[in-house]
């Protein structure tokens, strides 16, 4: 009766001001927060709260990427699953939108929704167990926050993205990928089994032996036929240090061949790339790799570096905890909150290059993007090996190994016109990549039409609509996509 109270409260504080916040798209009319109040008067008590404020509202319009903004009509903060539940019912019948919102790390308006209702996953962050080989955590749990309740146990995610401050559930949507995917694939090919409220209200538990197919077209699903609420993830032992090289190299073919030798022997357990800066107004390239150890045992630099071509000298050693190295982004993103630049607009550019071409294609782009181009922003190429892929939405080449490639662009100035610009950039790269059969990693931002969705999900674009029709009937979820 509390959070109900709440809830009434806050949309009663509201119907007399009867503020604009948004268009609905489907009855053509203008919602202000008195016509929205007023909607949610029907709708059941809830453990969690509903919010129609316009402060939050205007939170929820934005993401990562501040570049596309979307105005909710509410945000729901739920106490429990059944919150999810009740709203996506609710939803359906009152043609409603709904996305789920993790920690909004997306770049194109993904986590948004028009006149809709956002989710804020944020507040189901429970960690209900951990055991010697998964770990049980509602989707809105970080995956520090897991990390953090695993290592005392010795125990770990087998795969990390790079940002380990990004939720559960945001990550499973899209694939999660990391330095060690060359080992065990990305995040969604270590689930267990996940929870998900459907597009019909109906909460479904799915697994490879349960509901198959609902668990492959939520995992990498971005979010079109399920919201993820719980998941089981598959844990690994944990080494307690991370020996860390990083290699200098002057081409992008020594490093892509050092990367290919590398993940093929798998004698480092996490692998990556970056281009740098030159100070002739060009390109280098680096080549980080981490060996995981626990003392006294210790890594044999002479093995692990043997037969790599990088520049010699100009190699870095460092020894560090194993979570230090897991986290090692934290005071970098201090910093660039500190001085504002975290705030900009983020153009970012992922796709996932055909190896047998990755040179080429990759040093043609170098030979013209200047510092203005990425505002700064870093550029990463890691090799992967697609046998390790299971999960059917996960879309990527058809080759052996592939590449990611990342432009991480900032826009500096933060200006309309650099944004512009930086996108149009990024739809030449797309498609010169999607020409010689490569993919974009959905989760930067890429113009995108419903035709190139049906091209990125072919051979499997029939049993996403299959599943859509299923599972999400009346197309209300996660439309910040465009994808139907």
């Amino acid at each position: 009766m509390k959070n109900h109270t709440s809830r009434r409260v806050v949309l009663q504080g509201l119907i007399a001001t009867a503020i604009v916040i948004g268009f609905d798209p489907v009855n053509r009319v203008w919602v202000t927060s008195a016509s929205a109040a007023s909607l949610f008067e029907s709708l059941p008590p809830l453990d969690g709260v509903l919010y129609t404020d316009n402060t939050l509202l205007a939170s929820v319009a934005n993401d990562f990427g501040h570049i596309v903004h979307r105005q909710a009509i509410a945000v729901l903060k739920p106490g429990s699953v059944e919150d999810i539940i009740h709203i996506i019912q609710f939803a359906r019948t009152h043609k409603l939108k709904v996305a789920a919102r993790g920690q909004a790390h997306s770049c194109n308006g993904q986590s948004q929704v028009e006149a809709g209702v956002v989710i804020d996953m944020s507040t189901l962050n429970k960690i209900y167990s951990i055991g010697a080989d998964r770990a049980i955590v509602d989707a809105g749990v970080g995956w520090r926050e897991l990390l953090q309740q695993t290592l005392p146990q010795r125990l770990t995610p087998p795969v990390l993205t790079d940002y380990i401050e990004l939720s559960i559930g945001g990550t499973l949507s899209v694939g999660g990928i990391g330095g060690a995917t060359h080992r065990y694939g990305v995040q969604v090919d270590n689930v267990l089994e996940i929870q998900v409220v459907t597009g019909e209200g109906k909460l479904e538990t799915c697994s490879l032996a349960q509901n198959r197919d609902l668990f492959e077209a939520v995992l990498a699903g971005l979010g079109q036929c399920g919201i993820i609420v719980q998941a089981t993830i598959r844990l690994i032992p944990a080494a307690t240090h991370a020996r860390v090289f990083v290699l200098y190299y002057d081409n992008v073919a020594t490093l892509t061949r050092d990367q290919r030798l590398l993940i093929n022997d798998e004698r480092f357990d996490y692998v990556e790339g970056q281009l740098v800066a030159d100070d002739n107004g060009g390109w280098g390239y680096l080549l980080e790799a981490a060996s995981f150890y626990t003392p006294p045992a210790v890594p044999n630099n002479n093995i692990l570096l043997a037969r790599l071509n990088y520049i010699r000298g100009t190699e870095q050693i460092e020894d560090k905890s194993y979570f230090d190295f897991l986290n090692r982004l934290a005071p970098v993103v201090a910093t660039l909150k500190s001085i504002g630049v975290w705030f900009y607009p983020h153009p970012w550019l992922n796709l996932f290059v055909p190896g047998s071409v990755v040179e080429n294609y990759v040093g043609e782009v170098a030979s013209n993007l200047t510092l203005d181009d990425t505002g700064q922003g870093p550029i990463l190429l890691y090799p992967v090996k697609t046998n390790r892929f299971q999960r059917p939405l996960f879309r990527v080449p058809t080759e052996e190994v592939i590449f990611l490639f990342a432009i991480l662009r900032t826009a500096v100035p933060p200006e309309d016109t650099v944004v512009t610009r930086m996108l149009s950039d990024n739809r030449k790269l797309f498609e010169r990549d999607r020409d010689l059969g490569g993919y974009q990693y959905p989760v930067g931002a890429i113009p995108f039409s419903s035709k190139d969705w049906r091209q990125h999900f072919r051979p499997v674009w029939g049993k996403l609509v299959s599943a859509k029709r299923r599972y999400d009937p009346d197309n209300l979820l996660t439309p910040g996509q465009g994808i139907f």
